[in-house]
């Protein structure tokens, strides 16, 4: 069983969402909320909405073993079967595709059991990564702020939870680091709601450069040329 909102679980508030979106769709900045560093089309960080995922269909058919428990001052996920005796081949992309969700309790519970899964995965988890990669761009694709800051968190907890994982990506950079190329220059305040061990988070550039350098820390050698040739503006944390 585990706890939902938590000093772990990154989300928005509504006001905070639309302030956000506006500020990207209008191709301006919002006082005190953004600046960009570059010139990014307005076009190209409009939000997109992000259409039902199969994890929704999933869980209410039934067919995922887990269950929303309500409890005092808080929710939690309850796991019918215990995840290291899961299929990781079936069910983790499944969770990964539920990250995209921003209506409860689809939002909670793929994040928390994404996060589940990861942290009891082990080996299972280094066989399905090609699996992930396309609900990883699908959620970066909507360029929605809240749901970038979750991919994001977890795409740092899945860098490191297995040997090779991050050699793994590197072939996928091209796939995944366009979002990434777009965000990095944009400092959008995401405020004091997220946080994330014992780090607060200011901006969504911050969170894309702590990816970037764990992608490069985790990522072996090819790491940093192939993270420079999507983002040029990247400076190695390796070699330096």
């Amino acid at each position: 069983m585990s706890s939902f909102e938590n000093s772990n679980s990154p989300k928005l508030s509504k006001d905070q969402t639309l302030d956000l979106a506006a500020s990207l769709n209008m191709g301006g900045s919002a006082p005190g909320r953004m600046r960009r560093d570059g010139p990014p089309s307005a076009q190209s960080v409009v939000v997109r909405e992000a259409s039902p995922s199969e994890f929704r269909m999933f869980y209410d058919r039934g067919d995922l073993p887990i269950a929303l428990e309500h409890r005092a001052g808080e929710n939690a996920i309850h796991w019918k079967i215990d995840p290291e005796q899961l299929d990781y081949h079936h069910y983790l992309p499944i969770f990964f595709e539920g990250l995209r969700e921003t209506v409860e309790p689809y939002r909670l519970l793929a994040k928390q059991g994404t996060v589940d899964l990861l942290t009891k995965g082990g080996s299972k988890i280094l066989p399905v990564i090609p699996q992930l990669i396309l609900p990883i761009k699908t959620a970066l694709n909507t360029r929605n702020p809240e749901i970038l800051c979750r991919v994001l968190i977890i795409l740092q907890k899945l860098v490191v939870s297995g040997e090779m994982i991050g050699e793994t990506l590197v072939p996928y950079y091209r796939q995944i680091l366009p979002m990434f190329n777009l965000f990095k220059r944009m400092n959008i305040n995401i405020g004091d709601n997220f946080e994330y061990g014992q780090r607060k988070r200011q901006n969504l550039g911050d969170l894309v450069q702590e990816t970037l350098e764990l992608f490069e820390i985790h990522g072996g050698k090819d790491a940093f040329i192939n993270i420079k040739y999507m983002i040029p503006t990247y400076e190695s944390v390796v070699q330096n």
